[in-house]
């Protein structure tokens, strides 16, 4: 154990994060808020850091691992403060006895809240309605204006069912929807039935709901899960919202879906080349768009932040980080 351990924090985090590790080390933090360092800065100055507090938008991949592992002090742990880990190559940190840990659910309620949002926002056309009235465009009410889709009583489908799939159907029983889901790993009937879910094929989910919102993590196999086909067997009138990863859906295929009438709308807080946004979405009414806001309120990301720092810091004092990655690795 580095008795006085070097310390690399990426990003601005909110300051409570901050105290955790000056109490054990000597940190080096990038000081300006929204400043992401390029993938050369961070190959540039990771090095020779025993830990590293990493944020989503951080590539470490297996080049950045193979060279904090090389240097000295060697790397030995990477702390993200994001429960995503797509970012992360947590098999080559594990090949090079390096740990990884995230904040698990701490942002589950929040970020459903947000899903929630987006899927009335999208449904009743509110910010389209917004920026009508704010050019002066309203000149009264009128019987069809800014008509939208009723969300009480309408089906909504999960695409996984997780944490956060598992509390949008809370969200939704409130709305007295139908909640239809799909997940690799499907409940047991009981859970079904504590949760409000009703099991489907991914097909059937997506041909039979209102909304779909997705709520599966990001890998190889949910790459582009929702694309052509998949739009093509939604209701012309259904919405899909996005909350999860940007390239779980094929926004080229997206727009493509929303031009020619083959679904109703989207709302997304996360884009599949972020932070670039798909040019054919920024033009369109039907589309209701976020900077990746979903778990963005200032209790949700303090306890983000020093969830963090706290496996950072259970790691230096010899103690299994309580939210590590791959404990094989932990000596």
């Amino acid at each position: 154990m580095t008795e006085h351990p070097k310390i690399l924090v990426t990003q601005k985090v909110p300051d409570p994060a901050y105290p955790l590790l000056e109490a054990i080390g000597d940190v080096e933090a990038n000081p300006v808020e929204g400043n992401i360092w390029s993938y050369d800065e961070l190959l540039r100055r990771g090095p020779g850091h025993d830990y590293i507090y990493a944020l989503l938008t951080d590539n470490i991949d297996a080049n950045f691992l193979e060279a904090c592992a090389a240097a000295a002090p060697r790397l030995k742990m990477v702390a993200n403060m994001a429960v995503g880990f797509n970012n992360i190559d947590v098999e080559a940190a594990t090949r090079l006895g390096i740990a990884v840990s995230n904040p698990p659910g701490v942002l589950s309620d929040t970020t459903a809240d947000l899903a929630f949002a987006l899927l009335m926002a999208t449904a009743r056309r509110i910010p389209e309605a917004e920026r009508y009235l704010r050019a002066g465009k309203f000149t009264g009410w009128g019987p069809l204006l800014f008509c939208g889709a009723e969300v009480h009583h309408s089906t909504l489908g999960l695409i996984g069912a997780g944490r956060i799939g598992k509390i949008m159907s809370k969200r939704a029983s409130g709305f007295e929807m139908k909640v239809l889901y799909y997940d690799v790993y499907r409940m047991s009937p009981e859970e079904e039935a504590a949760h409000n879910l009703t099991y489907l094929p991914m097909d059937d989910v997506l041909q039979q709901s209102d909304f779909v919102s997705v709520h599966t993590p990001y890998m190889p196999s949910t790459h582009h899960l929702i694309s052509t086909r998949e739009f093509n067997l939604m209701k012309p009138t259904a919405i899909l919202i996005n909350t999860a990863r940007g390239p779980i859906v094929d926004e080229k295929a997206l727009v493509e879906a929303l031009q020619t009438g083959t679904i109703a709308g989207v709302g997304l807080d996360v884009h599949e080349n972020e932070p670039a946004v798909e040019p054919g979405l920024l033009a369109m009414e039907n589309a209701v768009l976020l900077p990746h806001i979903a778990s963005a309120s200032l209790k949700t990301r303090t306890l983000m932040a020093t969830m963090a720092s706290d496996n950072l810091v259970a790691h230096h004092h010899g103690q299994l980080p309580p939210n590590i990655l791959n404990p094989e690795v932990f000596k």
